[in-house]
């Protein structure tokens, strides 16, 4: 296990950790979280030898081997699926030393070259890299695309396909999500599920955190705490540390008030039984773990404005696009109404963003009408409008410039609630990160009292406090939402009614986040299939047989029903071994979960330790010895299939 003892950290004047101790054991998925800044991102760069601590002891056993997701993507000429493959280097390495092989004619070294090739599956590395890209949302084409012609996202993407291919015993992941789509962030935690290794995960998305990470690592006064359990869990725990306290207790009962007053409102108008009933577990959830959040430097509201019209805007068979030629969206009809809480679902590139932008009067309508009540004063936040704020003001000068009869007091308080304090409050933005750029445009809208808020990804580069005040806030918000957004936490206690917006409709959607994963999974199912043109279109083989005579055509008939005799039993077996590699791979995730249990590495624990390896190394001899059957009969299939196809 890796081993951090009584160390101290500094990042220049900022010390980040003192008298800090961590163990890490084999297979421990650990979410890691604190504040912006706090220093979650030198802890990796510690264990990458990137940093030297001040004092203290970091162990790491020689033969753990370390990989980690790049920020920053070099230019590079390479394909996006050679990149991907850079990551295995013992991969590469062997590759290397078979062209040499191959070149000076060393037969011995190539049969002990291509032993070892296969020993690291390498006869698949190619497939296994294919199957992440594929994941991460790049296409067949995007695949042989040079990394150059890629955006800074989609570098960021390959990245993580980089380094979730390079085999490790500790994996380190900082913000993953960041760049991805909901329907990439879901294979992406299934994929990290079933994971073998140890993985340090630093993530504001706390679906995320909670479905991947078995324990949590808290930054709390410079000192690392572990606790056992996912996000929620943690959460928990430190609320019944937290409620112990008198001034705790006091704060959390005005919490627990604002909690349960928009719990009355939202039973009051909510229709949808399904939507409604899961809302409100999640809010009585919310009130437990309230106290969690008392020392958050984030406590602000959202004011509406005084007049509003009961229809704010509406689409009218609206065409929506950028191009009258090829509109994204068509025949669009929607009216947001006075109260609405709406999430948009949909697939990256549906047009999510782009009814979001008409809807604001940021995009043309290419056909159809759009109208506005007479009080419908839109509040928008947008990821492009970090850029639009002028770097040399200051936050305080920012609000001074829409409201200059507001007195200094007055603003400096309203900032204070988005943590911009003291100095900080007057000092230009040139220097702010990615977060306190959100934190100030976030703010720039609410002082504004709108009547609709149009939020497109507002909880990007927002750290979870942040991320929780700005559930809160909107939850008491009186006016009408819309959001985009693939952070699940808030558009499961934010909305009440959900739009589907894909295949170039907008359409309402009956159901809730989960039956929203399902909606995803079959619809990637559907575009993975052939069109209906292609189906229907003459094979070679058909074409061929036009031209057989009689009897051709019988010996053929009777040569594929042997093919199908013969393949029968052979799938039979493929769905047996199937089973039978389920079975194993549940019995070994069951003795990865008791070892990733800290307290069974302790003395008095030696025993069941030892008992529990043992199994595990059973249980990965049988699974290896099944996946080989499976392969063999799975290629043997393959290849009778083939026959049926010629």
């Amino acid at each position: 296990m890796i081993t951090i003892n009584d160390i101290s950290l500094s990042r220049g004047p900022n010390i980040l950790l003192e008298d800090s101790s961590l163990h890490i054991h084999p297979g421990q998925h650990i979410g890691i979280i604190g504040r912006n800044g706090c220093g979650k991102s030198s802890l990796f760069k510690l264990l990458l030898g990137e940093l030297h601590h001040d004092s203290g002891d970091v162990f790491i056993p020689r033969d753990w081997r370390l990989a980690h997701m790049a920020q920053e993507v070099g230019s590079s000429d390479r394909s996006a699926i050679d990149y991907v493959m850079d990551g295995d280097a013992i991969l590469r390495n062997i590759e290397r030393d078979i062209a040499l092989a191959e070149a000076s004619g060393d037969n011995e070294a190539l049969g002990h070259l291509y032993h070892d090739l296969e020993s690291i599956d390498g006869y698949n590395a190619k497939v296994r890299a294919e199957l992440l890209l594929d994941g991460l949302g790049f296409d067949v084409d995007g695949m042989s695309r040079p990394v150059n012609s890629f955006s800074g996202g989609w570098r960021i993407r390959l990245n993580l396909a980089r380094a979730l291919m390079t085999p490790a015993d500790l994996l380190l992941l900082d913000e993953p999500t960041n760049h991805l789509d909901m329907d990439a962030t879901l294979w992406l935690e299934q994929w990290l599920q079933r994971y073998p290794g140890a993985i340090l995960l630093i993530s504001h998305d706390r679906d995320f955190l909670d479905n991947v990470t078995q324990h949590t690592l808290s930054y709390e006064q410079k000192r690392l705490v572990l606790y056992k359990g996912n996000y929620s869990a943690y959460e928990v725990q430190r609320a019944e540390r937290l409620a112990l306290q008198q001034s705790a207790f006091e704060k959390q009962q005005r919490v627990r008030e604002q909690m349960e007053s928009f719990v009355r409102r939202f039973k009051a108008k909510a229709t949808k039984a399904k939507q409604a009933q899961s809302r409100i577990k999640a809010l009585a959830r919310m009130e437990d773990i309230a106290p969690a959040h008392i020392d958050s430097p984030f406590h602000f509201s959202i004011p509406c404005a005084e007049k509003l019209s009961q229809t704010l805007v509406s689409i009218e068979d609206g065409k929506l696009g950028f191009d009258a030629e090829k509109a994204i969206l068509e025949k669009v009809n929607l009216s947001i109404l006075n109260g609405s809480r709406i999430g948009l679902l949909g697939p990256n590139g549906a047009g999510k963003s782009t009814l979001i932008k008409t809807l604001v009067a940021d995009l043309k309508l290419i056909a159809g009408a759009r109208h506005t009540g007479e009080h419908s004063k839109i509040g928008y936040f947008a990821q492009h409008q970090l850029e639009a704020l002028d770097i040399k003001a200051s936050p305080l000068l920012h609000l001074q410039r829409l409201s200059p009869k507001a007195t200094e007091q007055e603003i400096r308080n309203y900032l204070g609630g988005f943590d911009f304090h003291g100095d900080i409050a007057l000092e230009p933005i040139t220097n702010f990160s990615g977060g306190e750029k959100a934190r100030l445009a976030l703010a720039i809208v609410a002082w504004q009292k709108p009547a609709l808020m149009l939020l497109d990804e507002p909880t990007n580069h927002l750290d979870l406090e942040m991320r929780h005040a700005l559930t809160m806030a909107l939850q008491n918000f009186a006016g009408a939402v819309v959001i985009v957004s693939h952070d699940r936490h808030l558009l499961r206690n934010c909305v009440d009614d959900f739009i589907l917006v894909a295949n170039g409709k907008v359409d309402v959607f009956e159901g809730d986040l989960d039956d929203y994963h399902r909606w995803l999974s079959d619809h990637k199912a559907q575009l993975n299939k052939p069109s209906a043109a292609k189906s229907s279109a003459s094979t070679p083989k058909e074409e061929a047989s036009k031209n057989l005579s009689a009897d051709e055509r019988r010996l053929q008939k009777q040569k594929e029903a042997d093919i199908r005799k013969q393949l029968s039993p052979l799938k039979k077996q493929l769905d047996r071994l199937e089973a039978d590699m389920e079975k194993h791979q549940t019995e070994l995730d069951a003795i990865n979960n008791q070892l990733s249990d800290g307290d069974i590495y302790l003395d008095e624990n030696k025993a069941n330790l030892t008992k529990l390896l043992a199994a595990q190394t059973v249980a990965k001899k049988a699974l290896d010895e099944v996946e080989e059957r499976w392969m063999l009969t799975q290629e043997e299939y393959e290849e009778l299939s083939a026959l049926m196809k010629n």
